[in-house]
C-alpha cells in the first residue's frame, strides 16, 4: 500500500496511456499526484489470491458455548438455576439508571432487575 506524497491519502492503481501503449500507475484520488514508476521495471504487480471453497466456510460446532455476554451468579424465578447472562438498555430518559435485564442460561427466560 502506498501513500500520497503530497497529502498522504491512499495511491490506487489508475491505467495511464502513453503513445500506444497503456501503463499502470499509482494515483491519488483527492489531489491528482501520480507515480512515475510504481515498481523498479515501470509495472504494477498486481495479485490475485484464489481461497480453497473449504477455506471460505466457517464451521461453528453448536456444542461450544459461543455466548460473549457477561454471565453472574442470579436465582431464575422460572427454573431456579443461579446464572444468567446479563446485559443493560437504556429504557427511560438519560438522567435516570438503565435498567439491568438478566436471561438464565439454562431456560432462557429473561427478566429484569427490580429498582
Amino acid at each position: 500500500m502506498e501513500f500520497c506524497a503530497n497529502c498522504g491519502s491512499r495511491l490506487s492503481p489508475k491505467n495511464v496511456e502513453c503513445g500506444s501503449q497503456v501503463m499502470v500507475v499509482l494515483a491519488c484520488q483527492k489531489c491528482g499526484y501520480k507515480t512515475k514508476n510504481p515498481t523498479a521495471n515501470g509495472k504494477l504487480e498486481l495479485r490475485t489470491i484464489k481461497h480453497e471453497p473449504k477455506q471460505m466456510i466457517a464451521v461453528i460446532d453448536e456444542e461450544k458455548d459461543l455466548s460473549v455476554e457477561p454471565t453472574i451468579r442470579m436465582e431464575c424465578p422460572r427454573c431456579g438455576k443461579s446464572k444468567a447472562y446479563v446485559w443493560q438498555v437504556q429504557t427511560r430518559g438519560a438522567d435516570e439508571s438503565s435498567t439491568q435485564f438478566m436471561r438464565c442460561t439454562n431456560c432462557g427466560y429473561t427478566f429484569r432487575e427490580s429498582t
